[in-house]
């Protein structure tokens, strides 16, 4: 299964003072980074890791629901 066919949010934090970015479609699946180049490194390593347990515990891999249709 492919880790980076799903939809990340980018964004800033002030309160973390970090970039954060989040993986809507995997439930609590999100890394930071002092840059956005880490923090979508990050959670690349942590889709993969979510995956990983999902499948260890036997619970369904959601699959992605790809480019939205409009912005």
């Amino acid at each position: 299964m492919k880790t980076n066919k799903y939809e990340m949010l980018l964004y800033w934090s002030d309160e973390d003072e970090a970039f954060i970015a989040e993986v809507p479609e995997l439930a609590g699946c999100m890394a930071d980074g002092p840059t956005y180049q880490a923090a979508l490194a990050n959670v690349g390593v942590i889709i993969q890791e979510w995956i990983e347990i999902a499948c260890e515990m036997g619970r369904r891999i959601p699959e992605s629901k790809g480019q939205l249709m409009y912005a």
